[in-house]
């Protein structure tokens, strides 16, 4: 299947030199996936909540500060490159031509409409991701932000600080729903005691509940279902339905992720945000997880995720990055994190957390295996 039926020419777009105040109140009347930037009528990138989130911008300023590169795809593209090509650049929506021609464009919610009747192969807990950001009730809006920006989600499962029971949420959009709203409310002048105020509120003031949750033994196709009918991108998945406590989380962008796993022998690795790559290409990245992969034989690595973040921190210009692998095997999930300046820097300090899970697991199950061995050996006495 290709996107030359998925693509739409319906979008909406505004020229670089279009003020922040006016696209944030875009956002809050049409609720669009993202919005193209056009300069002098070229195609010029993209703008979506996470950018307006991280920006602490002023109305003023334009939108060109804030635009975010995307992918340009062929009209006629297969929807699995399509799809691959959206979670790499870290985008909810992306420019489609047909040739030299801005045709339209496509997004996340586009593409898995498209295929939602073939998703019912996959279950929840074969994509979802158990390392999980949340905050508690008390927590304040400025916290919460700074938590988005440095762990780059956009989504935060709200706890109850004693015993760890969800009971909330908070996304990127409804920080943009605020701000929007209390912005038109304050009006104009100056806003800095206002903004403080705002983001010394705790998140308990803003957070949805209750929260639409899953459960690890459904199929992908009725959590999609599921977040289509209650307009969200993402669930909280639990244990159990009774069961509070937070397990994972299941969102589109990893249900997009999905669609791009292949059977082949080799390592399916994606990169988000593979632009951060400077000084490393991505076959130096692959073969550097294979050779760490490759150290436990008996562990098969269904699938490979590299995402590098950048920092607004600088040493000798230099950009702080933060680099997340995670791993899908046969044996679970296994991921590695760290910091450093530049994404080479970065990817190493990660891969080397990611070896010491890597051999962890390969030390529980030897200890499995012994421990199997004793028991035998005993009860042949």
């Amino acid at each position: 299947m290709n996107i030359t039926d998925i693509a739409t020419p319906d979008f909406v777009a505004v020229d670089a030199g279009k003020r922040l105040g006016k696209i944030r109140a875009i956002f809050e009347r049409e609720n669009p996936r993202g919005i193209v930037v056009t300069e002098d009528g070229d195609y010029a990138g993209v703008i979506g909540e996470k950018q307006l989130v991280r920006s602490r911008m002023e109305d003023d300023t334009k939108a060109s500060v804030v635009t975010k590169s995307a992918p340009q795809i062929d009209r006629h593209e297969d929807v699995r490159e399509a799809a691959r090509m959206l979670v790499e650049g870290d985008v909810k929506i992306a420019p489609v031509f047909e040739g030299e021609q801005l045709y339209g464009v496509v997004s996340t919610d586009d593409i898995l409409q498209a295929v939602l009747d073939s998703l019912d192969a996959i279950r929840v807990d074969d994509i979802l991701t158990t390392d999980v950001i949340s905050v508690g009730e008390q927590a304040r809006v400025g916290q919460v932000i700074n938590k988005l920006r440095e762990h780059g989600v956009s989504r935060l499962p709200v706890v109850e600080e004693d015993t760890g029971a969800l009971t909330g949420i908070v996304t990127t959009h409804d920080l943009v729903e605020f701000v929007v709203r209390d912005d038109s409310r304050q009006g104009r002048g100056d806003r800095r005691g206002d903004l403080d105020r705002m983001l010394d509120l705790p998140v308990y003031d803003l957070m949805s509940d209750p929260v639409v949750t899953a459960v690890p033994t459904e199929t992908v196709d009725l959590v999609v279902g599921r977040m289509f009918e209650n307009d969200i991108s993402g669930l909280v998945v639990t244990p159990e339905e009774a069961d509070r406590r937070v397990h994972g989380m299941v969102t589109k962008t990893d249900v997009l992720r999905a669609l791009t796993f292949t059977e082949e022998e080799h390592m399916d690795v994606q990169i988000t945000n593979v632009r951060l790559l400077e000084t490393l290409t991505r076959e130096e990245v692959v073969e550097s997880i294979t050779t760490v992969v490759d150290k436990y034989q008996k562990m098969q690595v269904l699938h490979a995720h590299v995402r590098f973040h950048e920092h607004k921190e600088k040493l000798r210009g230099t950009p702080l990055m933060q680099c997340q692998i995670r791993l899908r095997t046969n044996r679970g999930q296994i991921g590695g994190s760290g910091e450093g300046y530049g994404a080479e820097h970065a990817f190493h300090v990660a891969l080397d957390k990611l070896e010491r899970n890597v051999l962890e697991v390969k030390g529980v199950n030897a200890d499995e295996k012994q421990r199997g061995q004793l028991l035998r050996k005993l009860g042949e006495l």
